[in-house]
C-alpha cells in the first residue's frame, strides 16, 4: 500500500475533534492506524490522552539505541460545518484529493507512516530508532503532544503539517485574551444614572490599533514582525439599557523570542493610560485564554542540517523557511527536542470549505520521510 491509497482510507474515516460540536473525535482513526501497524508486524502501543482519545506510537529498532528519531502527526481535524464538497468521500480530481484532512494533515501522516513500513522492512536496519506517533487534539488543545511529550525522550523530531514540502524551522506563537471595560447599568431614558462601558473600549480601542500599527519594529528572519488582530467586540445587553460591560477578545502572534508577561505588561500599560484620562473608566484584564510558543530551531542542529541535505538530494529546496501558524512543534521543541515542520499541501487548503492536497506532493514526501529515516543518526 502506498501513501495515496492509505490517504484515502484516512480520509473516508470522520475524526472532527471530540471539542467541536458533533465530532466523533480520533477513535475510529486510531484503530486504523493501529491495525495498519500490526498487520506489518510493527511495534505499538496507545497512549491514553483522554476519555476514549488515544495517540497511537509506533516503533522501529534502530543501530543506535541512543539515538531517536520522532515522526509526529496529528490525526484530528476541523468542523466539516460550511464545506461545501462531501468531507468523507474522498476523490482524486486532476492530480488532487479532496476531503476533510486531505491537506491538514492526513497526507502527511500517510506519507510518514509508508516510509516507516519501507524502512522498517530494509535489511539494514535505520541508523537511529524511529517512533511514529500518530497523536489527538491538535486542532483545539494540543493535549496529544503535550502527554506524548511526558517523559519523552528523543534527539529529534519532523512534525507532519502542509508546508508545501518546505523545511521549516520557525513558527510564530499565539497570545490570546481578553480585556472588559466595566460601567454601570441604567435606563436609556436617564443615562446620567450610568456609566456606559463602550465608550471606554472604544478609547481603549483607538489606542491599541495605534500600537498594532507599530509592530513592525519586531521583526525575525525567517517570520517577518508579529502581528495582532482584535477579532470580537461584545457589550450591552439591549439597546434602552446603558451597557454595563463591554469586553474584546485579541489574538497576537508571537515571534518565538518574545516573551509573553512582556506582552501583556504593554497592553496594562495602554489600559492604565486610556483609564487615566477617562472619569470612572475601569478595565480588567484577564487572563490568557491560550498560550502557544512560537517555534524557533537553529539551522545549525543535526535534524535541519540531516533534512536540509536530503532535500538537496531528492531535488527539492533545503533552504530553511518559516510559518506565522502553530503546530505541535514548539511543544516538543519545549521538550528539549529539536523540531522541524515538513509536509505536503499548502496551510491555504487547510480547514477550508474544498480541502485538496496534490498527490504529486504527498508521493514526494514519503520519499522525503524514508530518505530522512535512513540518513538520520549517521
Amino acid at each position: 500500500m502506498n501513501s495515496v491509497d492509505l490517504l484515502d482510507q484516512l480520509v473516508r474515516i470522520n475524526s472532527v475533534n471530540a471539542f467541536y460540536p458533533g465530532g466523533p473525535g480520533e477513535a475510529q482513526c486510531a484503530d486504523r492506524i493501529e491495525q495498519f501497524w500490526r498487520s506489518h508486524g510493527i511495534e505499538c502501543w496507545r497512549q491514553n490522552v483522554l476519555p476514549g482519545r488515544d495517540n497511537v506510537i509506533a516503533r522501529i529498532p534502530g543501530q543506535d539505541a541512543s539515538k531517536r528519531l520522532v515522526l509526529e502527526a496529528h490525526m484530528d481535524t476541523v468542523s466539516v460545518e460550511g464545506m461545501t464538497i462531501d468531507p468523507f468521500d474522498s476523490k482524486i480530481v486532476d492530480g488532487c484529493m479532496y476531503g476533510r484532512g486531505a491537506c491538514d494533515t492526513k497526507a502527511g501522516l500517510a506519507s510518514m507512516m509508508c516510509a516507516a513500513v519501507h524502512a522498517f522492512r530494509d535489511p539494514i536496519p535505520p541508523p537511529a530508532e524511529i517512533w511514529m506517533a500518530a497523536v489527538v487534539d491538535e486542532e483545539f488543545s494540543c493535549q496529544g503532544v503535550l502527554r506524548l511529550c511526558q517523559g519523552l525522550t528523543a534527539t529529534a523530531a519532523v512534525v507532519a503539517e502542509p508546508t508545501e514540502m518546505r523545511l521549516v524551522i520557525a513558527s510564530k506563537g499565539v497570545l490570546r485574551w481578553r480585556i472588559v471595560s466595566r460601567g454601570r447599568s441604567a435606563h436609556s431614558s436617564k443615562v446620567h444614572l450610568g456609566f456606559n462601558a463602550i465608550h471606554p473600549m472604544a478609547k481603549l480601542l483607538v489606542a491599541i490599533e495605534n500600537e498594532h500599527a507599530h509592530l513592525d519594529r519586531l521583526s525575525h528572519p525567517l517570520l517577518g514582525p508579529s502581528t495582532a488582530n482584535v477579532g470580537m467586540i461584545s457589550g450591552g445587553v439591549q439597546v434602552n439599557f446603558v451597557p454595563d460591560q463591554c469586553a474584546i477578545e485579541i489574538d497576537r502572534r508571537l515571534l518565538p523570542y518574545e516573551n509573553v508577561d512582556e506582552v501583556l505588561a504593554s497592553y496594562q500599560r495602554i489600559i492604565d493610560r486610556v483609564a487615566s484620562a477617562v472619569p470612572e473608566a475601569r478595565f480588567e484584564m484577564e487572563s490568557p485564554m491560550l498560550i502557544d510558543r512560537g517555534l524557533d530551531t537553529s539551522p545549525d542542529a543535526t535534524i535541519v542540517q540531516t533534512a536540509g541535505r536530503v532535500l538537496k538530494q531528492l531535488g527539492e529546496n533545503p533552504e530553511p523557511s518559516g510559518v506565522a501558524f502553530g503546530s505541535d512543534a514548539s511543544k516538543l521543541m519545549l521538550a528539549g527536542v529539536d523540531s522541524i515542520l515538513f509536509g505536503p499541501g499548502s496551510i491555504d487548503q487547510a480547514h477550508a470549505a474544498v480541502e485538496y492536497v496534490e498527490i504529486e506532493q504527498v508521493l514526494r514526501a514519503e520519499q522525503f520521510y524514508y530518505a530522512l529515516i535512513r540518513e538520520f543518526g549517521k
